[in-house]
Order: C-alpha cells, then sequence, then structure tokens
C-alpha cells in the first residue's frame, strides 16, 4: 500500500480519522472511490468515475486531494457545490485532518469589481435610472472596505443587478498592466493568491477559458498545477465546446456601437465624426435584427433560404467595418481604451466573414455555424461538433493527474462517451453504486396510454394521469418538462383539472419556471403545504430536497436533444457519411446521463421515499428503452395506476423528513449532522 493511499485508509477508513466523528458512517463505496482518486493524483493519470448519489463523492475526492501535498484545481459546474465545498467541506476537513493547506476561490473577471469602469460611470454620470447612481455608490463603499470585491459578497446591491454591468469589465473592456487601477486590482489580486495557493476551486467555464487560450497559446487565467479535479463532470463537455468556439451577438455590436462614441469623444474627439459612425453602426445593427427570423436556431449556409434577407444586411455591416478599422488603426495610439475598441473590432471583422463564405469552405469537418434568433437577440456562433482534440491539444503532454466524477457519467455502466468527448479514451473508469436501497425507496411508473409525447394534446393526456398521484400526494411533487412549451403547456392543463375536480380542500400552491426566481421557487417549495413545481433544464440536477416534502417527481419525455439543434444535426450528417451509429454513440448517451440527473431529484438521503413517474412510453417499448433503465438507480418498475397509488401511500406515511442530504448546505445544522451526510 502506497503512503498516500495509506494515508486516505487512516481517514476515510473502517477505523479511520473520522470514524470517531459522531454521525459519520464507513461507506464502501467512499473508501473505494477515494482510493481510486488517490493512486491517480501519485501516478498522474486520467480518471474517470461515476458515483451514485450518497457515496459521499466530494469527501472521496478531497481527502486524497489533500493528503497529496501537490497543487490542484477543483472545478465545479454550479456555484452551489462551489459554496459547499469552500464554506462547509474543506474547511471542515481543514479543521480535522493534520495538513496544512491554503485554499481559495478564483472567479471570471466580470465577478469582480472594476475600479476603472466603476468610476468612470460614476463621473459620466450617464445613468438610465435614477437609482442606477445610488448602486453604483453602495458597491464603490462596498469595493472600499473589500479585500477580495467579489460582487457576491456586495449585500447591498442584488448579484443578478443589470447595474454590475458598469462596475465590473469584461475581457473585451479590461485594460489590463496598461490600467491606473492595476496595482489595486481585484481581478490581479485574487489571481495572484490562486498562484500561491495549495487548492484552487474554480467553475467549469473559468477552466475552459483557461484551456481555450492555453491551447491558443495565450497567457494563462488560472495558475499552473499538477492535477486537475472536475465534479459535476457531466456538464464539461457541452462547456467545453462553448469556449474552443466563438460567438458574437447583437448585443456585443450594441456595446461596441456605445462604447465607440464614448470612447472616441474621451481619447480623439477632433479624429472623426464619432456620433455618426455610432449611428451608422446602430442602424446596420437594427437592419440586422430585423432580419433576423425567430426564434430559431438553424445551422448556418449562405445560401439557405431563411438567411436570405440577412446575407445581405451582414454584408453591408462588414462594408462599414473596414474603414473604421483603418480609423481605430490609425488613432489607436491615443488611449488605451482606444486600443481595446480596435481590438474588438479586428475579432468581430475576423469572425463575422466566415458566415459569407461558400457552403463548401464555410465549414469544415468538425466545425459548425449556426444562427440564434430569441425574442431579444441574435448570435452567430461556430463550434467543433466535440471537444476532443480541442481538450487533447489544451491538456498538452505534461504529466498531471485528471479527475472527472459525476453522478451521472455512465449508460449501462459504460463511461466511455464521456471520456471519448474529452479526448480521454485512455482513462481509467469506474463506477460506483448508490448505497441507497432503491429496492426499498422507490419505485418507477410509466403510466399506460400517455400517447405520443409530440403530438399536440400530449400535455392534456399526462395531466390527466399525473392528476390524481399530485392529489394523493397532497402535492410535494416536482414536475421536469423538457422545453418551457411544455412547462406552460402542462400548467394549463393541470390548472383547469384542478378547477373541476372540487380539491379545494387542498390547495395546491403552483410554481412554475419563469414566474419568479429559481431560489425563490425552491424556498417556497421547502416552505408548502401542498407545493407542485413545474420546471424545465435547470431544475433537472443541482436541486436537493430532502424527506417527504419531496415524494413524487415526474419527467415528461426520455431527454433526447433535438434532431434540429445545429451541433446535433450536423453530428447526424457527419455520423451518416461514415457509416456510424450517432444514435448509439451520442443521442442515447446524452439522454441516459439527463434522464438519472432528473432521477436523481427523488433519493437525495437513505430514509427519503419517493415515486419517479416517466410519462414515456418507450422507455419501456423500445429496444433502447433497456439501456436507459439500466443506466438508472435500481427503481421497480411498475405499470398499473394503483401499484403507484400505494406506493405513495407508503411514501406518505414512512418518510422521514429529518435525513439530511449530502449536499443540502444548511448551516444551521449541528456538527454530528454536517459529518452524517459524508
Amino acid at each position: 500500500m502506497s503512503d498516500v493511499i495509506g494515508a486516505v485508509a487512516a481517514v476515510l477508513g473502517p477505523h479511520g480519522l473520522l470514524a470517531a466523528k459522531p454521525g459519520f458512517r464507513f461507506r464502501r463505496q467512499q473508501f473505494e472511490m477515494a482510493v481510486a482518486v488517490a493512486e491517480a493524483i501519485e501516478k498522474n493519470e486520467a480518471l474517470v468515475v461515476e458515483a451514485g448519489t450518497g457515496v459521499g463523492k466530494t469527501f472521496a475526492y478531497l481527502v486524497p486531494a489533500l493528503l497529496s501535498g501537490r497543487k490542484l484545481l477543483i472545478s465545479t459546474g454550479t456555484k452551489a457545490l462551489q459554496d459547499q465545498l469552500l464554506h462547509r467541506d474543506l474547511p471542515l476537513l481543514l479543521e480535522h485532518l493534520s495538513v496544512s493547506a491554503h485554499v481559495c476561490q478564483l472567479k471570471g473577471r466580470s465577478n469582480y469589481v472594476c475600479h476603472y469602469h466603476l468610476e468612470r460611470n460614476l463621473r459620466e454620470g450617464r445613468f438610465a435610472r435614477r437609482e442606477e447612481a445610488a448602486l453604483l455608490m453602495r458597491i464603490r463603499a462596498f469595493a472600499a472596505r473589500s479585500d477580495s470585491g467579489d460582487r457576491s459578497a456586495c449585500e447591498e446591491v442584488p448579484d443578478d443587478s443589470a447595474v454590475w454591468a458598469m462596475a465590473t469589465a469584461t475581457r473585451d473592456t479590461c485594460l489590463g498592466s496598461q490600467c491606473a487601477d492595476y496595482g489595486r486590482c481585484f481581478v490581479m489580486r485574487a489571481r495572484q493568491r490562486a498562484h500561491q495557493a495549495d487548492l484552487v476551486v474554480v467553475n467549469h467555464h473559468l477552466l475552459c477559458a483557461d484551456l481555450a487560450l492555453k491551447r491558443d497559446g495565450v497567457s494563462d487565467l488560472l495558475p499552473e498545477v499538477e492535477g486537475i479535479v472536475v465534479d459535476e463532470a457531466h456538464q464539461l463537455p457541452d462547456t467545453a465546446i462553448q469556449f474552443f468556439g466563438r460567438s458574437w451577438s447583437l448585443r456585443q455590436g450594441q456595446e461596441f456601437a456605445r462604447d465607440l462614441l464614448r470612447i472616441g469623444l474621451a481619447e480623439a474627439a477632433d479624429a472623426a465624426d464619432w456620433m455618426h459612425w455610432r449611428d451608422v453602426l446602430e442602424q446596420s445593427l437594427r437592419e440586422l435584427r430585423l432580419a433576423g427570423e425567430g426564434p430559431s436556431k438553424l445551422e448556418w449556409s449562405v445560401d439557405h433560404p431563411r438567411f436570405a434577407a440577412l446575407v445581405p444586411v451582414l454584408r453591408n455591416l462588414l462594408d462599414q467595418l473596414e474603414p473604421l478599422q483603418s480609423l481605430l488603426s490609425e488613432q489607436a495610439s491615443r488611449g488605451e481604451e482606444l486600443g481595446l475598441l480596435l481590438a474588438r473590432l479586428a475579432s468581430m471583422a475576423e469572425f463575422l466573414p466566415d458566415f459569407l463564405a461558400e457552403p463548401s469552405t464555410a465549414v469544415s469537418e468538425d466545425r459548425v455555424l449556426w444562427l440564434d434568433v430569441s425574442r431579444t437577440g441574435l448570435s452567430f456562433h461556430q463550434a467543433p461538433m466535440d471537444a476532443a482534440k480541442a481538450m487533447q491539444e489544451a491538456l498538452g503532454e505534461r504529466p498531471r493527474s485528471l479527475v472527472l466524477t459525476s453522478a451521472s457519467l455512465a449508460m449501462a455502466g459504460d463511461l466511455q462517451h464521456v471520456a471519448g468527448r474529452l479526448g480521454l479514451k485512455a482513462a481509467h473508469t469506474l463506477c460506483i453504486d448508490s448505497p441507497f436501497h432503491y429496492a426499498e425507496q422507490a419505485r418507477l411508473y410509466v403510466p399506460r396510454g400517455c400517447g405520443d409525447p409530440n403530438h399536440p394534446e400530449f400535455a392534456a393526456l399526462m395531466a390527466e394521469h399525473i392528476w390524481p398521484l399530485i392529489l394523493h400526494n397532497r402535492g410535494r411533487a416536482f414536475i421536469l418538462c423538457t422545453s418551457l412549451r411544455m412547462v406552460a403547456a402542462l400548467h394549463q392543463a393541470l390548472l383547469g383539472l384542478e378547477a373541476t375536480s372540487g380539491s379545494a380542500a387542498l390547495p395546491i400552491e403552483w410554481l412554475i419556471q419563469g414566474a419568479m426566481s429559481k431560489a425563490l421557487m425552491l424556498h417556497r417549495f421547502q416552505q408548502g403545504r401542498a407545493p407542485v413545481l413545474i420546471g424545465s433544464s435547470s431544475f433537472w440536477e443541482g436541486v436537493d430536497v430532502v424527506g417527504d416534502q419531496l415524494s413524487l417527481v415526474v419527467i415528461d419525455k426520455l431527454p433526447f436533444a433535438p434532431p434540429d439543434e445545429p451541433l446535433l444535426k450536423a453530428r447526424i450528417r457527419r455520423a451518416k457519411a461514415n457509416g456510424e451509429d450517432v444514435f448509439g454513440q451520442w443521442q442515447l448517451p446524452q439522454a441516459a446521463m439527463s434522464l438519472k440527473q432528473g432521477a436523481g431529484r427523488l433519493i437525495r438521503s437513505e430514509n427519503d421515499i419517493g415515486l419517479l413517474v416517466v410519462c414515456d412510453e418507450r422507455l419501456v417499448t423500445r429496444s433502447y428503452g433497456k439501456l436507459l433503465l439500466r443506466s438508472l438507480p435500481g427503481f421497480p418498475l411498475i405499470r398499473d395506476a394503483m401499484d403507484a397509488m400505494d406506493f405513495l401511500t407508503k411514501a406518505r406515511g414512512d418518510g422521514n423528513l429529518a435525513s439530511q442530504s449530502e449536499s443540502d448546505g444548511n448551516p444551521d445544522r449541528t456538527k454530528a449532522q454536517v459529518w452524517s451526510v459524508f
């Protein structure tokens, strides 16, 4: 046994240090994962590990990471997990382990107050609303007393307030070392702390942004480390594709036009009629928006009939950028912000012509172009079909460990799909089952007669099947939909049934995505008497409700990606050309991971009991349904409505509110309760 594995056993083993803590229980699964992680770190190897709910995977990678003595990076997909690691898990372990490790968090640039942009906006005073000035003054006061400048710590101004755009910088607007405030820059301070730390916690967006810059030979955002641990790794491939690609939005163009006028007047007022240039650009951008038919998300082709109106408008915009680029090149030396404007314009002028190229040259075999038009905006995108090659190039040849983990990575025990998507086909893989007893704690109910999920009347049929279950369970249900359109349709159908069922004695509290913030929806669900939450993708993962307050989870249909989604459409086309099975190699594994995420909302502790309902008979009638069923935890399958009712009766009688999950993040629990979740 190596020294590091022995050290892990001394902490997480059946007679280890933590075994003496009140409420802590030795878990064979957790110890197995911790040993595998320790070996990967020690040998500089790649490991992909799926750890079912209840394994205690955070301790399973944090303990070997801390004991290794190496400089490591930990990346998470959600802010909730990042906060859990920083404010609960790591402090708890550092308090009890005989290690001295400096831990810090690093966020993206726009999460920190920018002294330069804050003071400039206060000085110029161009506010759309009077309260913006007051909010900026509060941010100034916060920045004066803060060591970090992290906007999430500013209690006086909500983190999602639009005014933060006036007090932070982006990659496009940061002056870097040329800034007069560089010496007190919060971003630079945070990066310096990260370089000095032993363990740096980041999110996937920052990790992938850094990897993309490394691949392109640009300066790093993150410090050099000896290993990387990625939790919530099922999100990493799509995030990587986003950062290894490029995009340009109408909003970026509008911001550029506004900045052009402001900076031009401030740094080179005598050089040009900057107001004229601003007006010319804004007119072209308005025409671009009007020419974009939407809402839609379509793969781009310059000769596609849908884009016939857009192409000449885009060509006109690019024609106007050429003389403006010459003007800015001549004036760039007169001010730091003029130089940034030139770089932004050069990026636009280099990217957008791809959308005017002939179909034979516009895209390569592994690159996709598409246009995304929503009610509020328009954006052009280019991305690789998958991230494998780019990830291999970004990670390079330097020996270091890489651990990827999540509760949902495998399809029927096979982890090669996600490993292949990240270029890690040679990685070691490990699937660790949940310690929960799903055969006793849960049932999977697939109703008969819900019909085709794509039929216009599906929402009404589905509502008829699940309304009796909602009533019988007294609410306490999550309804997870695969689209916002289905959220609205199902809500209306259920309201109609409620109005005609005479159920006034049990008033359902409907919590509908879009009607309030996600945080408020979850708070009201936790506190409600008969709550029913209806939401789409953002509620399929990272949501933790423990005990019998949630004992019914309903999924509308199997979560296959829409076949007309641009990246998937291009993958299907390439697969057909190569004689490959894109459904089995791509669509099915992705659906399995998503289904597992949604199903994972139900059982969050060893005392939870609940019913999972999937209103899509393809799960039991199609041959691929067997693979999806094998990808789920061991839910016994039932088809009869009365069996479902009977099990809900059991759940209602036996559910245990006192249990705690492995990630509920409640700061008011006792230490014994805290240890019991690991």
